[in-house]
């Protein structure tokens, strides 16, 4: 019907005087086009209306058109053909509203849709539809977004906020704590995101700020400074997802990272004092520590070895005296059973160790009153040299056997009778004998 394409469609009779006049008006079809220039925007409007009213069967009042030869009227249009027009222009509207609940959601994000404001379903990645508004509605929420929050300061350490950073430990001292804290949405978190809490990323902040003065409170301050950072960011981490799971907030706490930690710079020098002290504290006590661990180990031991020689000579002692009085009474015993023979047994037992550690004899006798002077050293050197002499000619004589062997034979001094050990025992019986005389 209408053909925007049309290069006459709107154009007159080629005259300025003429009313304009239709495509279907003339045999060439409307084709004049006031002499080959361009189409008169309000001939072209005003084709439109005509056009318009006569889809719907609607007749202009006269004069409403310059020059209208026909009065400005169209011909009466058939109700069907009116109701088809305002159907097709309802469908088109129809379309163009349903059309627009056509959405899509990124990969990594969910559609939270709400039918009049109440949550009704979520959607999942991809092109999606839903009922177009007012019934129903959707919020993009990106679910795989970690997300970041920074608690004590702003975008870098100096730009501090005392009043979240500053905290009271466990012996009432202050310490600045800054931290951040990192979590996501849960898998099905999306819902409890947008419905459960009015600020789901200012309760996150607070329940952070809340967690971490509640422990930093249970601990001490040396412990929160240095040794006692990761198990006290564990804590917090722990205790905020308590808090999150509470309120329903859908939220998944992933990390929490202490930035910085130290006592107030209005005391920072004074703490730096106590610091350096705790320090030499400290390092006193290992010194006399490791003074104690080499000492008392040395010590220990030489009293673990003094007991032992102790315990030793107790053992030997008793042994011996236990052994001396075994043999007492064992020669008591002998000697009970024969007293002579056991009493010269031990005088010769105790002459035998007396004169194995002389040299020197001197002997009373009962007949005279001089004294008989025994070298007993004089005669075992005379012994030895004669055995040792023996001993050479002996291995002369088997060197040259036919030459030597009967002047050295003649020329070597004899000995007394014969070995050493026989001249001493020689002499010890000449000695009981004498002794037994004397008797």
């Amino acid at each position: 019907m209408f053909n925007l394409n049309d290069s006459n469609w709107g154009r007159g009779s080629g005259s300025g005087n003429e009313p304009p006049r239709r495509p279907n008006d003339n045999n060439d079809g409307g084709r004049n086009n006031n002499n080959g220039g361009p189409p008169d925007l309000d001939e072209l409007w005003r084709d439109f209306n005509r056009r318009l009213g006569a889809l719907f069967g609607k007749r202009r009042g006269g004069g409403g058109l310059r020059g209208g030869g026909d009065g400005g009227r169209f011909p009466p249009s058939s109700p069907r053909r009116a109701g088809v027009g305002v159907g097709v222009v309802i469908a088109i509207v129809v379309a163009l509203w349903l059309a627009s609940g056509v959405y899509i959601v990124p990969e990594g994000q969910v559609a939270v849709v709400t039918q009049f404001g109440k949550y009704h379903e979520t959607a999942r990645p991809g092109i999606q539809w839903r009922l177009p508004y007012p019934i129903q509605s959707h919020d993009i929420v990106n679910q795989s977004q970690l997300r970041t929050i920074e608690v004590g300061f702003r975008n870098n350490s100096r730009s501090k906020v005392l009043q979240e950073s500053l905290m009271l430990t466990d012996d009432e001292n202050i310490v600045d704590i800054q931290f951040v804290v990192q979590y996501r949405l849960k898998e099905n978190g999306a819902r409890d995101y947008l419905f459960n809490n009015r600020g789901p990323d200012e309760a996150v902040k607070q329940a952070a700020e809340t967690a971490m003065r509640e422990v930093v409170g249970r601990k001490k301050m040396d412990f929160v400074l240095y040794e006692g950072r990761t198990e006290v960011a564990s804590e917090v981490a722990t205790l905020m997802q308590q808090i999150m799971d509470l309120y329903g907030t859908g939220v998944l706490i992933s990390t929490v990272a202490i930035q910085n930690a130290q006592p107030p710079e209005q005391v920072q020098a004074a703490f730096d004092d106590a610091v350096k002290a705790g320090q030499d504290r400290e390092r006193q006590i290992n010194e006399g520590q490791a003074y104690a661990n080499d000492v008392v180990p040395r010590a220990s031991g030489a009293a673990s070895r003094l007991l032992q020689e102790a315990e030793g000579y107790r053992q030997r002692v008793t042994e011996n005296a236990e052994g001396d009085a075994a043999r007492f009474r064992q020669v008591l015993d002998a000697y009970r059973k024969a007293p002579q023979v056991t009493r010269d047994r031990l005088y010769l037992e105790t002459m035998q160790q007396i004169f194995s550690s002389t040299s020197k004899v001197l002997v009373d006798t009962r007949s005279g009153s001089n004294l008989l002077y025994l070298p007993l050293d004089k005669l075992m050197q005379q012994v030895s040299q004669e055995s040792a002499a023996a001993a050479r000619s002996s291995a002369a004589g088997a060197g040259h056997p036919s030459s030597s062997g009967g002047a050295a034979g003649s020329s070597l001094p004899q000995p007394l009778s014969g070995t050493p050990s026989s001249d001493a025992n020689s002499l010890r019986d000449a000695l009981r004998s004498r002794d037994r005389n004397a008797r």
